[in-house]
């Protein structure tokens, strides 16, 4: 069955915001982890239409967000369900992300930036064929993390 992208409600923001909660290292994704992202991703006008809930079989298993940063190039984040993550469930879902993205916006690039920390999101965005672009650093979570910038050629 495959992935669905719908724009994101606000009973889904809330559900992800207050309700997804990763094991461990991994907390550091919680929405609730860093108040500035928070406020920004249960604003509807802040999210406006760039943010969509991925389901499968009706279920909410991620979301998908993104923005046009320079002419042709599309900047995205996105987040799995706690429960569905480690599981092999990453490459199909961001395949589905990439092919939505190219056929409703016919980016020339797409970029994200993960933690430096994240090696597993590190490892498939490579499968996808992303490469790196750059290091730095970021004010987020109470403290100052190291991003790695990744880019991918469509």
């Amino acid at each position: 069955m495959a992935y669905n992208f719908s724009i994101l409600t606000q009973e889904q923001a809330e559900d992800i915001a207050f309700n997804w909660h990763y094991d461990g290292e991994y907390s550091f994704y919680d929405m609730e982890a860093d108040k500035e992202d928070l406020d920004e991703f249960l604003n509807p006008e802040e999210r406006g239409n760039s943010t969509f809930a991925v389901t499968k079989e009706n279920e909410l298993v991620a979301f998908f967000s993104f923005s046009e940063v320079a002419d042709g190039t599309f900047d995205i984040g996105l987040g799995m369900r706690p429960d569905l993550t480690g599981k092999g469930n990453g490459l199909e879902f961001l395949r589905a992300g990439i092919n939505f993205i190219q056929t409703e916006y016919k980016p020339e690039k797409v970029t994200l930036s993960v933690a430096t920390f994240n090696q597993r999101a590190i490892k498939l965005y490579k499968r996808i064929g992303f490469k790196d672009v750059e290091i730095f650093s970021q004010d987020t979570n109470g403290s100052t993390f190291e991003f790695l910038k990744m880019e991918y050629k469509c």
